[in-house]
């Protein structure tokens, strides 16, 4: 996290249990120590902490990549101390960095001449491509409305609720207004024409999801695109479409080659995609990739040569390792469209064997769809006694971290629990999974509930007819008539 924060004001010293061996005082827990000490014993106290941290590949809360090819590792050491933004001195990074976005560009289909070259850049991850291709959607806008004569200073952009929080960070930095398109019990995803109907003069792009991190489902970018070429032809606007496709966009291609959600569709623009995902690399690189070079302004580009030739960039950070660009270019020409296809297929068959051994549980309903990124998704049919949360926090004791959490507006009152399948998650791991979940359940029943009692059923108040109504009018009436006559003063 960015921000931190003390423990506690007491506890201020590291104390390693290799201290006797290597060590004679407890180091400062939030100062910088005044001596320095044996490499030996900052690697053990370090390592010793370490170890309180959940295994990676257990975390099946991440789509991040936490396993790769020995091969793969030695190529990212070898290459841990280039930084990769010194395009001169490392000509080959660069051009590997070059080569992996043509790559990308023609799987997703863009309309590339045999000689061209495609426009895209290396990224940090899928949250620098979005803040990325944001900042050209907006700038493109802008100057339209400037030429024009019209107002630019109130843009915004159209999502669904389930966007990730960086298209919200995109907008408070930016300063574009979010319009979010509210889910709705049972649909999970953007309704394309609830988003149509939200977009006007001032929307700079609508942004689909290819790969909701809620449930793994795929946005309908097809049905997206149609309505707004109608919309388009009738206004004049030109509302262009990016594809938020970080977790899917190394998927569709190879498990669904038939979805239209790319360049295929002309009013897409740019597309992102995290190559940390399932584009089988470690944490640290993402992709955006533009239609045509007309898409990026060039404006934004900037062009350095203080580093010893001249050098286009267009990121919003500089120096970065060029470890994780070399290691794209390995799994790109180590898998081939047949390898990341047989990995894909094996991650959703492995989904499917997940899935319905919850199924045969007959405790969950299964919240994510079949089609999409293989995750499954899945909520308590029955809430009454136990909850999502306590499942998710019982199956540590087991190793697993399976997050549990709530659906954003309309949806709140859904909660699931969501289990990402990886590469390396086997189905063997699968079936354990089922067991322990199993284990799990069996020993909430035997918990007393931890949720509040449901608030007692109001009492059952039989409506009177128009007869009984009459009488006990006439009753009160009687009443009333009766206590003047024996209370009234003489």
């Amino acid at each position: 996290m960015v921000l931190s924060k003390t423990v506690s004001e007491s506890d201020i010293s590291v104390h390693s249990t290799f201290a006797s061996r290597y060590v004679r005082a407890s180091l400062p827990r939030y100062r910088m120590p005044e001596n320095s000490i044996p490499k030996e014993a900052a690697y053990q106290i370090i390592n010793d902490e370490l170890m309180l941290d959940g295994n990676p590949r257990l975390n099946l809360a991440s789509f991040v990549t936490t396993w790769m090819e020995p091969e793969c590792d030695k190529l990212i050491m070898a290459a841990i101390n280039k930084n990769y933004v010194d395009m001169d001195e490392y000509p080959v990074t660069t051009e590997l960095q070059n080569r992996c976005v043509n790559m990308i560009a023609h799987l997703f289909n863009a309309p590339l001449g045999e000689s061209e070259t495609a426009v895209g850049v290396g990224t940090v991850g899928s949250s620098e491509a979005i803040m990325l291709a944001g900042l050209a959607f907006k700038r493109i806008w802008q100057n339209k409305r400037k030429a024009e004569g019209k107002p630019f200073d109130k843009p915004n952009i159209v999502t669904g609720a389930n966007v990730q929080v960086c298209w919200e960070k995109f907008a408070r930095y930016f300063e574009v207004e979010l319009r979010e398109v509210k889910l709705r019990d049972g649909y999970y995803v953007m309704d394309p024409e609830k988003a149509v109907e939200m977009v006007d003069e001032n929307t700079i792009c609508v942004a689909a999801i290819l790969g909701s991190t809620l449930n793994g489902e795929f946005e309908d970018v097809k049905l997206l695109n149609d309505l707004l070429e109608v919309k388009n032809a009738e206004t004049g606007w030109g509302t262009p479409i990016h594809v938020d496709a970080a977790s899917g966009g190394f998927i569709a291609p190879f498990l669904y080659p038939e979805l239209e959600w790319d360049f295929r569709l002309p009013w897409v623009k740019s597309i992102n995609v995290s190559g940390h995902k399932y584009g089988l690399v470690y944490a640290g690189i993402g992709w955006c990739i533009w239609r045509n070079k007309e898409d990026l302004p060039e404006e934004l580009i900037f062009h350095i040569n203080y580093l010893g030739a001249d050098q286009p960039t267009f990121t919003l950070n500089f120096s970065k390792g060029s470890s994780q660009v070399i290691a794209q270019y390995y799994q790109l020409i180590r898998h081939g469209f047949e390898g990341y296809r047989n990995i894909m297929e094996n991650c959703h068959e492995n989904a499917m064997v997940l899935k319905e051994g919850l199924e045969k549980t007959g405790r969950f309903n299964i919240v994510s769809k079949d089609e999409g990124v293989p995750l499954v998704a899945f909520s308590l049919k029955d809430r009454s006694r136990h909850d999502e949360f306590e499942i998710s926090d019982m199956l540590r004791r087991f190793g697993w971290i399976v997050p549990a959490y709530t659906m954003p507006p309309d949806a709140q009152h859904v909660t699931v629990l969501r289990v990402v399948i990886r590469e390396e998650f086997s189905r063997t791991l699968a079936e354990r999974l089922v067991l322990d979940i199993e284990k799990v359940m069996y020993q909430l029943d035997a918990l007393p509930s931890r949720l509040p009692p449901p608030p007692p059923p109001a009492p059952l108040v039989r409506k009177k007819s128009e007869l009984e109504t009459q009488r006990s009018v006439a009753e009160a009436w009687k009443k009333f008539v009766l206590a003047k006559k024996t209370n009234g003063v003489c």
